[in-house]
């Protein structure tokens, strides 16, 4: 198993940018793939960005797209998402969430197994 705990959310405004962390314990031999998905007061968990297995391949929700980057840095057990350009529809709870089985795809909450407990983004505008 692996816990996974998010940090760097925070109150900003429209056009600044953020910068998310999620460090991973417990079992760490990097044999995940991991995302970030959000939600909105009212709305579904939607996805946001996924990194694959290899640290290489990624993939984006056109809402993000252009805006955000995801990265992993495999030494520290750590994924993050580098958001840019900041918009009000951005507002949300973050969560990383890590999945174990195989294939390596998957955008849907359910085909993740672990999850960490969300940090609030709100972007004023």
């Amino acid at each position: 198993q692996v816990q996974l705990v998010e940090s760097g959310g925070g109150l900003v405004q429209a056009g600044d940018s953020l910068r998310l962390s999620c460090a991973a314990s417990g079992r760490t031999d990097n044999n995940y793939r991991m995302a970030w998905f959000r939600q909105a007061p009212g709305k579904e968990r939607e996805f946001v960005a996924a990194i694959r297995r290899n640290g290489i391949n990624t993939d984006y929700s056109d809402s993000v797209k252009g805006r955000f980057t995801i990265s992993k840095d495999n030494g520290k057990n750590t994924v993050y998402l580098q958001m840019n350009s900041l918009k009000s529809d951005d507002t949300a709870v973050y969560y990383c969430a890590a999945r174990e089985r195989i294939p390596d795809i998957g955008i849907m909450p359910s085909q993740y197994e672990y999850w960490g407990q969300g940090t609030q983004v709100t972007v004023s505008s």
